[in-house]
């Protein structure tokens, strides 16, 4: 059941990823919608381990692999790829001979950075619907990363820095395992680079990086043919003086929707995304062959008609998930860039601008219903 601080499964007595303190925590993935500090407990994935203790240190943390079963008060539990991102997974549930299954965030297209979907069968799935409208359909990712490609290729025979927007954790490693690490050399943003590490100790291949505060601030010619990876915090800020001459882009799913390049204020938008699309939902929430589903966040309203359309029982949770816009590294830095900015652009001259954008950038942090999980009291 939903409650104040999270989704509760009183069989055993444990929240999925819940947003308020709670003695025990399963955690689905390590976006900071999902995954908070304060938690009692936590268990999530053995692959996503790295990069949940790098996001929250210290916690206490119990993984388990994929597929690995674990019984908690009358329950049993086990974790199944999500294909979100590294360490991302579904909660599957059994108590009193059925199964309901909580997907987190996910998405069925292929990617290099992390294992992929997991259909599993199930007779409730609880979805998430954050592209959940007709209007999002996703081109081959091949088809997207060959634009990239061919767009830092371009600025790079102009002399050009190629600067690219995209969140810190998943998405940046996915486009720096895909892109064409030969076009020349790669930089990152210095909120990116610890979230590499973690995917690297996991196992995951990622080409040679460098940061950009390596680089002296005038020492511009570096960057000429270069790829520079940043979180959408950076667009904008003082710290993009140090690449001179450069055009930027942004890749999310947003950019799908008419006008989105020009709102943003890019160069060029690039739709991608790590979330499902329309058909991809529909694919995936057949696949579990669930006679009951029920909508997290997102595009609820639409999901849950069409479902109820196909003739399923379906309703939805209120929750304080997000989406592929809110990420606390992306939100918390944006808050900071644009206090310092303002504060910048009020006191201080152009030298202390770029000393503070510098700092950030060597940052290492980064109508509800009552459908009940397994055993869950309706008090």
């Amino acid at each position: 059941m939903a409650r104040p601080e999270g989704l509760y499964c009183a069989a055993g007595d444990f929240y999925i990823d819940p947003w308020r303190p709670v003695e025990r925590a399963v955690i689905t993935h390590a976006h900071s919608d999902h995954a908070r500090f304060g938690h009692r407990h936590y268990l999530a994935s053995r692959p996503g381990a790295n990069v949940l203790l790098s996001r929250l240190p210290g916690i206490a943390l119990q993984t388990l692999a994929y597929g690995e079963r674990l019984a908690i008060g009358g329950t049993v539990v086990s974790l199944h790829p999500a294909g979100h991102v590294l360490g991302s997974a579904q909660v599957r549930i059994e108590h009193a001979g059925r199964v309901w299954v909580a997907s987190g965030d996910y998405k069925l297209d292929p990617d290099p950075t992390c294992d992929a979907f997991e259909p599993v069968r199930c007779e409730t799935f609880i979805t998430e619907s954050t592209f959940g409208l007709p209007i999002y359909r996703w081109d081959p990712p091949q088809n997207v990363f060959d634009g990239i490609d061919s767009w830092w290729r371009h600025n790079a025979a102009e002399g050009r820095a190629s600067v690219l927007f995209c969140y810190s954790f998943g998405k940046a490693q996915r486009v720096l395992a895909s892109v064409d690490a030969g076009i020349g050399p790669i930089f990152c943003h210095g909120a990116v680079e610890p979230l590499n590490r973690a995917y690297r100790d996991a196992g995951v291949p990622l080409p040679p990086v460098r940061l950009v505060s390596e680089i002296e601030r005038k020492d511009k010619a570096m960057f000429r043919q270069a790829l520079i990876v940043a979180p959408p915090s950076a667009q904008g800020s003082a710290w993009l003086k140090r690449f001179g001459d450069y055009s930027d882009a942004f890749a999310s799913g947003w950019m799908r929707l008419r006008g989105a390049r020009r709102r943003r204020g890019v160069d060029r938008g690039f739709v991608l995304s790590d979330h499902a699309d329309w058909p991809s939902l529909q694919s995936a929430i057949q696949a579990t062959e669930a006679g009951r589903v029920i909508v997290t966040h997102g595009s609820v309203e639409p999901m849950v008609r069409w479902l109820r359309e196909q003739g399923l029982e379906a309703g939805a949770f209120e929750t304080q998930y997000g989406d592929d816009t809110v990420e606390a590294d992306a939100a918390v830095a944006d808050q900071t860039a644009s206090a310092q900015d303002s504060d910048v652009a009020s006191h201080a001259p152009a030298e202390q601008a770029d000393e503070r954008i510098d700092r950030i950038d060597r940052i290492d942090q980064p109508e509800t219903r009552d459908e009940s999980i397994p055993g869950a009291n309706t008090s």
